[in-house]
């Protein structure tokens, strides 16, 4: 018996509803591992250089290689920005705590160990808030605990490159110069719950850190690493599953399609009776899919014990509260600011308080005396697209924010136009200089008063019979051609608004 299309189409309808509510059925765990580079101008256990970009292993000396009778010595800034981290995180740093070796037997740790924290760490129990927009979805809060805070020593880079000339294989290199270099690793609780928000967890950890001054985020020189933890379940009230770790995410996209990836694909194992064993995966960017690395370890794998060279680290009250008082005004307070006081959108105040450089020179803008809203458009617009054309930062610019402010002043004013604010930026950003003397300089005031502006009226419509005509007959949207050639005829000088009223006011007489 042949079925109608119809039937086929109902038949086919069912089961794809039936997918869609068996993958509703499911919710995903996560959590983040985040490591981040601290940027001190000396390594966690010697004063050998963390600078970036050297020619490799220059930067190395016999506490990082591990040679005998050498003993390592904790760098106090190290602790100091740590703490701070740690504060700043809403975490409860220890009054003491304590270095454990973990055996890594890895080419590119030279000591076949790495000095960190295992069951006594720096800090514990916080949390971070972080701001949720979606396509398409309710803009959300969503406060993420934080489980721990700990030091440790970075390790080597092994570079995997060509082949050998004479045996004809691939082979591999590494780099000592990042071995040894100050690291926290901030440990998040499995709280998450799409690739989204472990992305938006990731971005205010780097834009935190980035405030405190202590590391700069910079993803793609490996100084903030994240490796996420991701298991699925059937319900909120099901028990956690079997999580896999994914590693080698160099982005906040990759970490969002990473999960997102990997969400699908244990899901489809599980409901096609398959297993998920607990490994380590790979992010592929160029495939778009993880891919499986090794079986993960057990804490037991690295025989973890305490380090016999580095005796207990104590914290005293007026060391924490001395760093406590030291936090800057964190990005999140700055985005409740800028909403609550200063009435920006929600969108823009985060766009200004991404970066520290540019909320800094936003804020001291609108203390000269610029709207918040006109600061905002003009810093996020114009001056980011200049400085990214001519691959510069905020924290490079050399405009002064009392320019800024006086340039916007200049605008309500009306004393320039916008669009000659426009032609001066670039020479006020590259020369420091102010507004009002380029104004002055090369004549470049606002035509704001009717007397002059009536007689270039004039000649436009001598010189236009025809366009005049056409508006006459209807063609109304031809008054934006009669403002167009009064502003070329002025340079841009003309007051657009003005200019408007009057041709308006002649073209309909």
């Amino acid at each position: 018996m042949f079925l109608s299309s119809f039937t086929l189409y109902l038949i086919r309808l069912r089961e794809e509803l039936l997918i869609m509510k068996n993958l509703e059925s499911w919710e995903a765990v996560i959590g983040l591992e985040t490591h981040v580079q601290l940027n001190t101008k000396s390594k966690i256990f010697t004063s050998a250089s963390t600078a970036f970009g050297d020619e490799p292993n220059t930067h190395v000396d016999p506490v990082v290689c591990g040679l005998p009778g050498t003993l390592p010595v904790l760098n106090e800034t190290v602790l100091e920005y740590a703490v701070k981290t740690s504060l700043a995180l809403n975490l409860d740093v220890a009054e003491h705590c304590k270095f454990d070796r973990k055996q890594y037997f890895y080419p590119d740790l030279p000591k076949n160990y790495q000095i960190s924290q295992f069951d006594e760490p720096l800090a514990e129990n916080g949390w971070l808030e972080v701001e949720i927009a979606e396509k398409d979805k309710e803009t959300y809060l969503k406060k993420i605990g934080i489980e721990r805070l700990h030091m440790e020593e970075d390790a080597g880079k092994l570079v995997h490159a060509g082949s050998d000339r004479l045996a004809g294989s691939k082979y591999s290199l590494v780099d000592y110069n990042r071995a040894g270099i100050a690291l926290v690793e901030i440990v998040s609780k499995p709280d998450i719950r799409t690739g989204r928000e472990a992305s938006e967890y990731a971005s205010e950890i780097r834009r935190t850190v980035r405030y405190l001054g202590v590391s700069d985020g910079n993803m793609q020189e490996g100084s903030l690493r994240c490796d996420v933890n991701i298991s699925v379940r059937r319900g909120p009230n099901a028990p956690f599953g079997t999580k896999v770790e994914i590693k080698n995410m160099n982005s906040f996209s990759a970490i969002q399609k990473a999960c997102e990836y990997e969400i699908e694909r244990q899901i489809d194992v599980y409901e096609n009776g398959g297993e998920i064993y607990q490994e380590t995966r790979l992010w592929d960017e160029a495939k778009q899919l993880t891919k499986s690395m090794r079986l993960k370890e057990g804490s037991s794998d690295y025989r973890y014990f305490p380090d016999p060279d580095l005796g207990p680290i104590e914290i005293s009250k007026e060391q924490k509260d001395r760093w406590l008082n030291e936090l800057p005004e964190l990005p999140s307070k700055k985005r409740q600011k800028y909403v609550k006081e200063l009435g920006l959108s929600p969108y823009d105040s985060r766009v200004i308080s991404d970066e520290v450089y540019m909320a800094n020179f936003f804020e001291e803008t609108v203390l000269q005396g610029a709207d918040p809203k006109l600061a905002s458009n003009w810093i996020t617009s114009d001056i980011v697209g200049y400085l990214k054309s001519n691959k510069q930062s905020f924290a490079d610019i050399k405009l002064s924010p009392i320019y800024l402010a006086e340039m916007i002043n200049m605008i309500s004013k009306k004393v320039i136009s916008g669009k000659i604010a426009k032609e001066i930026l670039p020479e006020l950003i590259k020369d420091n200089i102010s507004p009002q003397k380029v104004v002055e300089e090369k004549g470049l005031a606002m035509i704001s008063d009717s007397a002059s502006i009536l007689p270039m009226i004039e000649e436009l419509i001598i010189e236009y019979p025809q366009e005049v005509q056409s508006f006459k007959e209807g063609k109304t949207k031809l008054l934006g051609f009669f403002v167009g050639q009064l502003m070329k005829k002025t340079k841009g000088k003309v007051d657009p608004k003005l200019a408007n009223k009057l041709l308006s006011e002649k073209l309909n007489s």
